[in-house]
């Protein structure tokens, strides 16, 4: 049994999410979109979508934005546990990728500098997909609380089988910067781990690296987004 959902936002799903074989989110699709619902249940679709939003997991929670501090996820401090059925960024396909070798370039940079990193992508499966990876931020200790961690880059990588790529992403530490205790925007030293995740809940690979210098206030011209490069595709 595959449930197929026509709704404009998320709801608990109650039996759906353990008894069903699979779940198409379709949010509105619009006129086309019985079409495009027959073409991935038929197969002939390899689905590449992410969940833009969580799904609850029961009827007491509220959809919600993945970016909560450490008191907003589950804890010994309360009884409820606010963990979704689906996290933010979730998606499947009709195959399968490994992720593996992570190496950041340097393990650590001045708070006006950048991290790259490679890693490598590879389709396991029988069938042509397309892998959206994920890059998060996560900032152990800050002087404001932050969010466990934050978006801050993705890219599409499409493979037929038993294909390889490498990824290179350039991360500037004005990504690390937030709003500080005086108002202004910051980017301090310290720590910070970046998560190179199937979706906020499934981190696949983590770089521990480290900011140094002063403490640093960019301006209107910091940099706002990583920058994803892809190499050849090789093949087995």
């Amino acid at each position: 049994m595959v449930t197929v959902l026509l709704a404009g936002r998320p709801y608990a799903l109650g039996r759906a999410v353990e008894e069903s074989a699979a779940i198409v989110q379709s949010f509105f699709p619009g006129e086309e979109g019985t079409h495009a619902i027959a073409g991935v249940l038929s197969g002939r679709v390899n689905p590449s979508g992410r969940l833009p939003v969580s799904v609850p997991r029961g009827p007491g929670s509220q959809p919600a934005t993945y970016l909560g501090a450490r008191l907003a996820h589950a804890g010994a401090v309360s009884t409820v546990d606010p963990t979704p059925a689906f996290a933010f960024g979730h998606g499947l396909t009709y195959t399968r990728f490994d992720w593996t070798d992570l190496t950041p370039s340097v393990q650590e940079a001045p708070t006006d500098g950048e991290f790259t990193l490679s890693f490598t992508v590879r389709n396991t499966g029988a069938r042509s997909g397309t892998e959206v990876v994920q890059l998060y931020l996560h900032d152990p200790v800050a002087s404001v609380v932050q969010p466990v961690q934050r978006l801050v880059g993705y890219a599409r990588v499409a493979l037929e089988p038993g294909e390889t790529r490498r990824l290179r992403v350039t991360v500037p530490a004005d990504l690390a910067s937030f709003t500080g205790l005086d108002g202004r925007r910051v980017v301090e030293p310290g720590e910070l781990d970046i998560r190179v995740a199937a979706s906020s809940a499934e981190p696949r690979l983590t770089a521990r690296v480290t900011l140094t210098g002063a403490v640093r206030h960019p301006d209107h011209t910091r940099r706002l987004r990583s920058v994803f490069e892809q190499e050849p595709v090789s093949r087995a």
